[in-house]
């Protein structure tokens, strides 16, 4: 792999990134176009001069994978090309950082907030589901006599750890060791498509959020009501991101769930809000309006598959946005998330930071009108903050580059979440 990543490296370095682009795994192909590549290299050689040479190459083991770093000379500074590569030799992440920046990250212990107080609880290894898709997981489980409300932490997209890790944070772990310190038992789990993503490439075309998500969240809560520790009639779900998006619908394969926590959930189409990602990313790393508006085109095109029901069942993986099949598209355009919310009788608490640019004020406003009218829905937006709920320095809308500044879920909004948990739990269920 290390001869396979120095070659990516050259490729770029000579300018072939039409080759490069050949190697791109189909997760990420629609975000790494030929331009896009070639923006983003003629970019940093602006910054820092022509490439001179390779450096030396080795191999960093991270949460997300084996990541070959190569490290490139340029005439005023040297920096590390990082690949990570899937079984087949495709990319599936790659990046430009600081010489050394990977495997500082990877070797970086775990330094829990002010607010995580470690002696308070317990965590404990457990497997979530029967059979093919058994998961691993992590329960904390509060010092002293329960039994335990409990909260089930269910990620966002792509092949998730249970800390969901995004390095340098952990915002997964953040919350579980806050909720745990407030007495609250707390599950997080690996992601089926991190633990299988090799044997779910035969489940490709079927693939729906059923099989990536819902499944194994409910199995995880009747895990959770099987536990003696743990109050069976106060398991709530929180849902992140795309989790949040899902949790009206876990929550409605079952009504025994006392209520969701929905942070930063989208609510629009899931396509429109990758189109308005890509515009918003495309923006920072393409100064080209030209060639930005010539990608954005093919992004659009894609959308309009999406929501044609005549073409989209016959339409192919590689015409559809994120190169992803259309029975994951149209097991989605039968869900509004919204609406299936209207139907739940739990109560709700919606959380959203100010300055997330991956689910914005929009999604927030859509559950609003749909769910503002109940008294036992509650909505919080926090200004200045990301998608993690880590504050954004100045306010200022996020970037990419804005999660790989070291932080921890803020401290005031994992106490709303406690203090709500602590407070729905005390009233008899609906």
């Amino acid at each position: 792999m290390m001869d396979t990543a120095q070659q990516i490296v050259t490729q770029l370095a000579q300018g072939d990134f039409a080759a490069v682009e050949q190697r791109l795994a189909d997760l990420i192909k629609p975000l790494l176009p030929v331009e896009a590549l070639r923006a983003s290299w003629q970019g940093i050689e602006q910054q820092v001069g022509a490439f001179q040479e390779l450096g030396k190459t080795s191999a960093v083991q991270t949460p997300q994978g084996l990541v070959q770093v190569v490290t490139c000379v340029f005439e005023r500074a040297s920096l590390d090309v990082n690949i990570t590569l899937n079984d087949a030799g495709e990319i599936v992440a790659l990046t430009i950082t600081p010489v050394g920046t990977v495997e500082q990250q990877a070797n970086a212990t775990y330094e829990p907030p002010s607010y995580a107080h470690p002696e308070r609880f317990q965590e404990q290894e457990v497997q979530i589901g029967h059979g093919t898709w058994v998961l691993p997981g992590t329960v904390s489980i509060p010092q002293g006599d329960g039994p335990f409300a409990a909260v089930l932490l269910v990620h966002g997209s792509g092949p998730q750890d249970r800390d969901e890790t995004l390095p340098p944070n952990k915002p997964f772990r953040d919350l579980a060791w806050g909720l745990a310190s407030q007495g609250i038992a707390v599950l997080r789990y690996e992601k089926r498509t991190k633990v299988y993503a090799t044997s779910m490439r035969s489940e490709r075309d079927t693939l729906t959020v059923k099989e990536e998500v819902i499944d194994d969240a409910l199995e995880a809560v009747a895990l959770l009501r099987d536990r003696p520790e743990i109050d069976a009639q106060q398991i709530f779900v929180l849902g992140h991101s795309l989790g949040g998006y899902l949790a009206p619908r876990i929550a409605s394969a079952d009504p025994q769930i006392r209520g969701l926590i929905i942070l930063a959930g989208s609510a629009r189409p899931f396509e429109d809000v990758i189109l308005d990602q890509m515009t918003y990313v495309l923006s920072l790393s393409m100064p080209d309006p030209v060639v930005r508006q010539q990608q954005l085109a093919v992004v659009k095109k894609q959308v309009e598959l999406v929501k044609d029901p005549s073409r989209l069942p016959t339409a192919a993986a590689a015409d559809l946005p994120l190169n992803v099949p259309a029975a994951y598209w149209l097991d989605l355009n039968a869900y509004q998330p919204e609406k299936v919310a209207q139907t739940l009788k739990q109560p709700m608490l919606f959380l959203q930071g100010g300055s997330d640019y991956q689910v914005t004020r929009e999604d927030f406003q859509i559950w609003q009108d749909a769910l503002g009218g109940r008294s036992d829905v509650q909505f919080i937006m926090y200004p200045g903050f990301s998608h993690l709920f880590m504050p954004v320095e100045g306010g200022q809308k996020a970037t990419p580059a804005t999660y790989a500044v070291a932080g921890h879920v803020a401290e005031e909004v994992v106490n709303e979440i406690g203090s709500w948990i602590k407070r729905i739990s005390r009233l008899p269920p609906t």
